[in-house]
């Protein structure tokens, strides 16, 4: 059952649904509440970076690069536990409780890390790490969720891509600040607590919306008992979703290996040329600019070309979009681009990533059961979205090992997964229309 729309007020709109109309179509009364899930997710993206900001000192000099790697296998397996764990308490409360509770429950987790590091203990930063790993697509999974309950298709399909904006918008923010108070010697720990208090401030923006939203379910109803993954292995389309999010995440990841392994031989081939040079100062300001404007095109995406693209092209454009730029990229890095095409070609895929891929991913839930807007949608989001990460690592490890693929070697396996993936979000779009056909025959017959 797809979420009930937000109430508006009939008649003109106001000046702020004006100002947002710039950026899709905004209809009269609809202002204050994107405005509202804007700030929301714009606070939690927020605190996800400034936590990742922190989270890499702590990791690297308590276990190195090596160690970091590994740990991602860690998160998985944690997730295996946590997905069940988040059903079985969504099925017992409503939606804000659910909201509350788990926001809750992670305010408090940053709190005994704070205590932890306070105190040096052992091993903190490789649990830091896996436990940063769950929290950030967690929340980000359990806001969209939230969204695509009280929004109806129709609606959805207009706002998310400006919803969104306010994602691409708290990314970059987050790690200025935490890098700003690193640079003035602010311990972790302090910064830590700064994280904690927006992620309490963001139970704020869901409360008003709450309070002006139409339940889809009568107040205080939790969702229908029900696990996560089986409702995902239940379901063909969300097996295909599923899928997506894999290979998703083993074609970006590998990519970004690509990167790292062409800037490291640069700089190895640079030192070697001058022992005087400066190989850590090269790649961290290669990292800074590439990272700049990954988020800057991002954001210029999401801003003015993600909902005209809906608006014309439907969900089938906005899907679509980064398996063809992957494609095409990977295609010119197979044919033997060197490091500055890489270097554009991974930020036009990235960008596009954060961007109009982030919104089509959230549309694809807007015709689904509210059960598996909340449950199957976090395990999707979380150990699925992992489980890339983890296929990924197996690639690289292969690739390098057994077949001795070289950059070139790489970029093939990508653009044979890219054609896969360009598949199965032909396949997701049909399951798709077969879902919306029958919402948007209920929506005729009952306006007739």
């Amino acid at each position: 059952m797809a979420g009930q729309p937000i109430p508006i007020q009939a008649g003109q709109k106001s000046w702020l649904d004006r100002s947002l109309s710039l950026f899709s179509d905004v209809h009269a009364g609809e202002g204050v509440t994107v405005v509202l899930m804007m700030t929301n997710i714009f606070l939690l993206l927020f605190c996800y970076s400034v936590i990742k900001t922190v989270r890499e000192p702590l990791i690297l000099l308590g276990g190195g690069a090596e160690v970091r790697s590994y740990s991602a296998a860690g998160q998985a397996l944690l997730l295996m536990g946590f997905v069940p764990f988040y059903s079985w308490f969504a099925s017992r409360v409503d939606r804000m409780k659910l909201i509350v509770g788990t926001t809750l429950f992670f305010v408090i987790c940053i709190e005994l890390f704070v205590a932890a590091v306070a105190a040096g203990t052992s091993y903190i930063g490789v649990l830091f790490f896996i436990w940063v790993g769950i929290f950030s697509v967690s929340l980000i999974a359990q806001f969209w969720s939230y969204a695509n309950d009280i929004y109806s298709k129709e609606a959805g399909d207009r706002l998310f891509p400006i919803i969104t904006i306010g994602m691409t918008a708290g990314a970059p923010l987050g790690p200025l600040l935490a890098g700003q108070l690193f640079g003035q010697g602010v311990e972790p720990q302090l910064i830590l607590q700064v994280s904690a208090a927006v992620l309490l401030a963001s139970l704020l923006p869901y409360m008003l919306v709450n309070a002006r939203a139409r339940r889809a379910a009568p107040k205080g109803t939790p969702l229908a008992a029900g696990g996560g993954f089986g409702l995902v292995l239940r379901s063909g389309y969300l097996r295909l979703i599923a899928l997506l999010i894999i290979l998703l995440n083993v074609v970006n990841t590998t990519g970004e290996y690509l990167v790292s392994r062409l800037v490291t031989t640069q700089a190895d081939a640079m030192t070697v040329a001058d022992p005087t040079f400066n190989a850590e100062a090269f790649i961290g300001a290669f990292y800074g600019s590439y990272q700049f404007w990954v988020n800057v095109t991002a954001f210029l995406l999401q801003a003015f070309v993600t909902s005209r693209l809906v608006k014309h092209r439907g969900l089938r454009g906005a899907l679509l979009a980064l398996p063809l730029i992957a494609l095409g990229g990977y295609a010119i890095i197979a044919a033997g681009a060197g490091l500055a095409v890489v270097r554009w070609v991974k930020t036009a895929e990235n960008a596009t990533d954060y961007s109009i891929m982030n919104t089509a991913r959230q549309l694809l839930w807007l015709p689904t059961r509210r059960e598996e807007k909340y449950k199957a949608k976090q395990a999707v989001d979380t150990f699925f979205m992992r489980g890339g990460d983890m296929l990924s690592a197996a690639v690289v490890f292969i690739g390098t090992g057994a077949l001795q693929l070289g950059v070139r070697g790489f970029a093939t396996v990508n653009v044979a997964l890219a054609l896969v993936w360009i598949g199965l979000a032909v396949l997701i779009l049909r399951r798709h229309r077969l879902l919306v056909q029958p919402a948007a025959r209920d929506i005729r017959e009952k306006t007739a």
